[in-house]
């Protein structure tokens, strides 16, 4: 079914970067937050709760814990500014010095936070609990949700066997809220942490379905994905979609392309009769652009909040609205 993921085209420079153009239907990319994000708290069942704080690696983790926190009490501060790639950031010393401090280190796990690991160690021995959500909501194999072909294997991603890019799964977002509620409501002996995990989980559920109709409405021979790497592979799997290639051959932007996986691409592309090139808004378009280009057909390219929320005043400002976003342009996208 699905061809091998493939990279970009012969006659590109081989810079790495993600996608995003003035051709774009998306909106304009975020810009990154100056300071860490907090949700405001509520009263709580115990004093103690509202002295309660974690620390979030990603913004949609952030998001899901600062729902929990607002209902239940406390404060969550964010390590990635919106529109950060996360395969490549680094901590501060102030930023690791504030995972000691937390009471819990929420973080996606699974490789996706590379730059981080050193950070984690150097924490977690200074007594820091890092709490890792993607090993336990059944993550999928690398490539499996792209419906890769038989013996091909991902080079130069760095994240193991697993596919980090769980968000792209409501329904195990909605899991990973438990979790956390869960561990909160351990650690701290105050189980409104679990009780509005819960609330934040079946929120999440209840705007699945929204998404699933947007994506849903894309006729099933045109559920065909080019990407600029290999994030989507969990929607793929979810909702009935083929990824037919990525321009990054990895789940990691951290890789590179070789020209025969480029021109390769460009192949698949007609082949399939491709509409459309999904990037990534925080990275540059340049390498979606020229294939687009080698393509000799109509390509529009299509920046999505792969991963990282917009910015505040963007559509894609919190997870539900990443979601849905990103499903509406799919979407339109495809079905022109």
């Amino acid at each position: 079914m699905r061809k091998a993921p493939v990279v970009l085209i012969a006659s590109v420079t081989l810079v790495i970067s993600g996608c995003g153009s003035a051709d774009s239907t998306a909106p304009p990319p975020p810009a990154p937050m100056s300071t860490p994000a907090s949700a405001a708290a509520t009263p709580a069942e115990s004093p103690a709760a509202s002295a309660v704080n974690v620390v979030a690696t990603t913004t949609m983790l952030g998001d899901v814990v600062g729902q929990i926190l607002a209902c239940a009490g406390g404060t969550v501060t964010v390590l990635m500014p919106a529109g950060t790639d996360p395969h490549d950031f680094s901590a501060s010393s102030d930023q690791v010095a504030a995972m000691v401090t937390a009471d819990l280190v929420v973080a996606n796990g699974l490789g996706l936070e590379a730059g981080l690991t050193d950070a984690f160690e150097n924490a977690a021995a200074d007594g820091a609990k890092v709490f890792e959500v993607g090993p336990l909501v059944d993550p999928i194999k690398l490539g499996a949700g792209a419906h890769e072909e038989e013996g091909h294997e991902e080079e130069g991603h760095g994240h193991g066997s697993s596919d980090p890019h769980f968000w792209f799964d409501m329904n195990r977002m909605a899991v990973a809220a438990e979790l956390i509620g869960a561990e909160l409501a351990d650690s701290t002996g105050n189980n409104a942490y679990a009780t509005c995990a819960a609330t934040t989980a079946a929120n999440i559920r209840t705007a699945e379905a929204g998404v699933r109709s947007s994506l849903e409405s894309v006729p099933a021979d045109q559920r065909i994905l080019v990407t600029d790497h290999e994030a989507l592979g969990y929607l793929a799997d979810t909702y009935g979609y083929e990824i037919a290639g990525t321009i990054i051959p990895s789940n990691t932007t951290l890789a590179e392309p070789s020209s025969a996986d480029l021109a390769a691409l460009v192949a698949t592309i007609k082949a399939e009769g491709v509409p459309a090139i999904f990037a990534n808004v925080a990275q540059t378009t340049s390498l979606a652009e020229a294939v687009a280009a080698e393509t000799g057909t109509p390509i529009t390219i299509i920046p999505l909040y792969v991963e990282s929320l917009g910015a505040p005043d963007s559509p894609a400002a919190t997870y539900l609205q990443m979601m849905q976003a990103n499903a509406d342009l799919i979407a339109s996208g495809l079905k022109g």
